[in-house]
């Protein structure tokens, strides 16, 4: 038993460690982030905007659009920087708050006179001595930049291009580490010609780097550049809108937190990126350049607003994939920043997030890993499944009211992992124990009871437990004289026991019951474990008489074969014993080897008894327990009140002579009766009516198999009346003989 336990509890252990072991290498894994894992978590903030996108109503941010219409009408770009000039005066007019350019001017406008005469081919002194002498269009639109609030877009560049002048830089301060190593970063900075940017309130780049997948979900809102701390486009617009002279970078030990400008603090990642919370592309946020210049604008469409200038037409190549769109142009990237910005509704993945997502992990999986072995499989993925959806709708409740960006993903896949583990390992432990099962209980137990076991494992206690149970005992007669016969031939007489012993095995098996053991010539079987069987007395005597059954059947055959051979035959006869009740049945033995066997004083009975059909020369006897649970199905005949060697209470036995069909036959019916008068004359000591009853017996009693029986009882009667017994005679006999 206490081995036993110890390997249910090695079995227990097992399946929790792996699921233990399986959750520590994911928290690895999750550390390490390799790329696939990123893209899983990206793709499910995806998933979050798409369902539920910030929703979008006329802002503070509109887009100066250089669309088709506006190229077709002005040309290609870029555009004399007159033209500019006159759409930055529009705005103006039209109180606009303050202006980015998502464009940058590296080169001075070819279209300027001075630049445009070096092209002309034959043109006179006196013309180009005018052209010289006319205003350069680079100074005409660095004074319309200066009459307001303009901000300069710069890009990243790989390679370093040759500046001419100096060149006015934005105030970064930073409170906490040094923010550089964290920051994206680029070898050198493309900026405006100096003449625009000296003129400029601001500048910043509007480099935007899309994720591995080519989405743009977060923009770097400060980057390094040229190993300078430079602002995003976007950033330095909202410096310049609120006339700050400076912009405030906030790190600690994790990396960047967050960025701010007066009445304005910005949340970003590690690497000072933010999560831009995309609202459905809208052509409402753009106005024409076109219309712009022609004056067919809306005026308070820009009234106290911030102008975006940057391009939609498909030619100018600035287009991006979201979250929410396949093809957003670059400049509605940044506007849509700035609306989120403005309006409080930036999305942030805060530092702790890791955590909050590693400890759901742990405590799903430890639980699920725990629980594995004891609960059922219903249990176990209804469990699994609460706990994902837990998190799941934490981290959709997160987003969609707090916009906050939580990874459901990894604990998922964390929950998912651990539950399929235990489950395919819970599945293997159980084919193994069906193994095992088959293995141990295939020789002894029919292929149906062996199918149920194997898939019911929970019904086989190992070890020992107490049942009411129903013991089978057969034995061969006369096995020394069939024995004697093969002593020339020794593998004939195994071949005989084979023979005998198969169809008797066969018959206890179709009839639900385990064999125990052989002894020999001996068979010894149980009912009632390791499987309940509610039939398990009329089954171990629809047992008896088909063992009968079939040795009449061998006998037959083996008769024919001596017949045909010119051999001695000699039948073999069988006594069978059984008897019914409470036992002890399970794994007995010794830890080197055991057995599944049954003890007790029933079996101890069922043995006696098999011994006693010698005695009464019958081919079953079966105890009192057995008959009354029986009687309505089978052909009894009470026997006698014996008490067997051993035993101190006497038993009422019972021979079967047939089925229920046997009951109603004329000629039992009248054995019973005479029998009956033959045991009351028996128990008076009435040795005469006795043995007219005797004779009544054997008048009624062919095909009924009791001869013997009545032989006996005719010479127990002899020696009675010659021996009187004590005048306290029970009518009790005392078997001398086991």
């Amino acid at each position: 038993m206490k081995n036993a336990a110890l390997r249910l509890a090695r079995a227990l252990a097992s399946r929790r460690t792996f699921g233990l072991v399986l959750l520590a290498a994911l928290v690895l894994l999750r550390i390490g982030d390799p790329y696939w894992l990123q893209e899983l978590r990206l793709r499910s903030f995806d998933l979050y905007q798409k369902i539920s996108p910030r929703a979008y109503s006329e802002s503070s941010v509109v887009i100066v659009d250089i669309d088709e219409d506006s190229l077709s009408t002005y040309g290609q770009w870029p555009w004399p920087r007159t033209l500019l000039a006159d759409l930055l005066t529009r705005l103006y007019e039209w109180q606009v708050a303050a202006i980015g350019f998502d464009v940058v001017f590296a080169e001075r406008d070819r279209t300027s006179p001075d630049e445009a005469v070096k092209n002309f081919r034959n043109l006179d002194e006196g013309t180009r001595e005018i052209l010289l002498h006319l205003p350069n269009n680079d100074e005409i639109f660095a004074k319309a930049i200066a009459e307001g609030r303009v901000v300069l877009g710069q890009s990243g560049a790989a390679m370093k291009t040759p500046a001419e002048g100096t060149f006015p830089e934005t105030g970064i301060a930073t409170m906490g580490p040094d923010p550089s190593r964290y920051l994206i970063g680029f070898p050198h900075l493309l900026r405006n010609i100096p003449v625009l940017e000296q003129a400029a309130a601001g500048r910043g780049l509007f480099s935007i780097l899309p994720e591995q997948d080519g989405i743009v979900r977060r923009v770097p809102i400060v980057m390094k550049a040229d190993d300078k701390i430079v602002p995003a486009l976007t950033l330095d617009l909202l410096r310049v809108a609120t006339g700050s002279s400076a912009i405030l970078v906030r790190t600690d030990e994790a990396g960047v937190s967050t960025v701010a400008v007066p009445g304005l603090e910005l949340p970003t990642d590690r690497n000072g990126r933010i999560w831009v919370h995309y609202a459905r592309h809208d052509k409402a946020r753009y106005v024409s350049a076109k219309d712009i210049l022609e004056g067919k604008a809306a005026p308070e469409r820009f009234a106290g607003k911030l102008a975006l200038v940057g391009p939609s037409a498909i030619g100018l190549l600035d287009v991006k994939t979201t979250p929410v769109s396949a093809a957003m142009p670059g400049v509605e990237v940044h506007a849509q920043l700035l609306e989120a910005a403005l309006t409080d509704s930036l999305l942030g993945a805060p530092g702790y997030a890791i955590g909050v997502e590693m400890t759901a992990a742990l405590v799903g999986g430890v639980a699920l890993s725990l629980l594995a072995p004891i609960a059922t499989a219903l249990t176990l993925f209804a469990t699994a499944v609460l706990m994902a959806g837990a998190v799941i709708a934490g981290s959709w409740v997160a987003y969609s009211q707090h916009q906050m960006l939580f990874d459901a993903t990894f604990p998922v896949l964390a929950l998912l992992s651990v539950y399929i583990s235990v489950v395919v390992i819970g599945y293997f432990r159980e084919q193994l124990d069906r193994r095992r099962i088959r293995l141990a209980f295939g020789q002894y137990l029919s292929p149906t009871l062996v199918e149920r076991l194997a898939k019911s494992s929970k019904e086989l206690v190992l070890g020992g437990e107490d049942r009411n149970m129903t013991v089978l005992f057969s034995d061969v007669r006369g096995f020394t004289a069939i024995s004697e016969s093969y002593k020339d031939n020794p593998q004939g007489l195994t071949a005989l026991m084979n023979h005998f012993l198969t169809p008797v095995t066969n018959a206890i098996i179709a009839r639900n019951g385990t064999i125990d053991k052989y002894m020999g010539d001996a068979v010894m079987a149980f009912w009632n474990a390791p499987l309940d069987d509610a039939a398990q007395e009329s089954d171990a005597c629809h047992a008896a008489l088909d063992m009968l059954e079939r040795v009449d059947g061998l006998n037959q055959e083996r008769e024919r074969e001596a017949s045909a051979a010119n051999v001695p035959f000699i039948p073999i006869f069988m006594g069978i014993g059984i008897n019914s009740g409470r036992c002890t049945v399970g794994n007995m033995g010794s830890d080197l080897r055991f057995q599944y066997t049954v003890m007790g004083d029933t079996v101890n009975v069922a043995s006696r008894l098999e011994g006693q059909t010698r005695t009464y020369d019958l081919s079953t006897i079966i105890g009192s327990r057995t008959a009354a649970a029986v009687a309505d199905e089978f052909a009894l005949l009470e026997i006698d009140s014996v008490r067997v060697k051993g035993k101190a209470e006497p038993e009422v036995i019972y021979t079967i002579l047939g089925r229920a069909d046997l009951k109603e036959n004329a000629a039992f019916m009248a054995l019973r009766q005479a029998w009956e008068n033959l045991r009351l004359c028996y128990r008076k000591q009435d040795w005469a009516g006795a043995r007219k009853m005797l004779d009544a017996c054997r008048s009624c009693s062919d095909g009924l198999h009791v001869a013997g029986l009545l032989d006996a009882y005719a010479t127990r009667i002899d020696q009675l009346e010659q021996n009187p017994p004590e005048p306290d005679w029970d009518g009790v006999y005392t078997a001398e003989s086991k």
